[in-house]
């Protein structure tokens, strides 16, 4: 399942871009810190994880060679969450289920 989110915020990190973007809370339990996300089809390592907004960190060829370090502030992005995460949170809802 995708997400729609928006991308608020971008911080020079040296060469690197942290970029933070915004997402549905309802993806909360997907997101963990150094787990995977597909931001607009490139996949990327989550540097933090907060309720609502999350931060990756572009590299410079990263950041040359896709849209993400040129969209402006607000824009919508596609998210798909780590398939792994997907499937551990339905074992955690089935075992859970009375």
């Amino acid at each position: 399942r995708s997400a729609r989110g928006a991308l608020p915020r971008y911080a020079p990190n040296g060469d690197w871009l942290t970029v933070w973007f915004g997402y549905p809370l309802e993806f909360f339990d997907l997101m963990v810190v150094k787990g995977s996300v597909a931001v607009d089809g490139v996949s990327l390592t989550l540097v933090d994880v907060e309720p609502e907004r999350f931060s990756v960190m572009l590299i410079p060829h990263t950041n040359a060679v896709t849209t993400l370090g040129f969209r402006p502030p607000g824009a919508a992005v596609n998210l798909e969450f780590d398939l792994l995460a997907k499937h551990v949170r339905e074992l955690v809802r089935e075992t859970a289920a009375p």
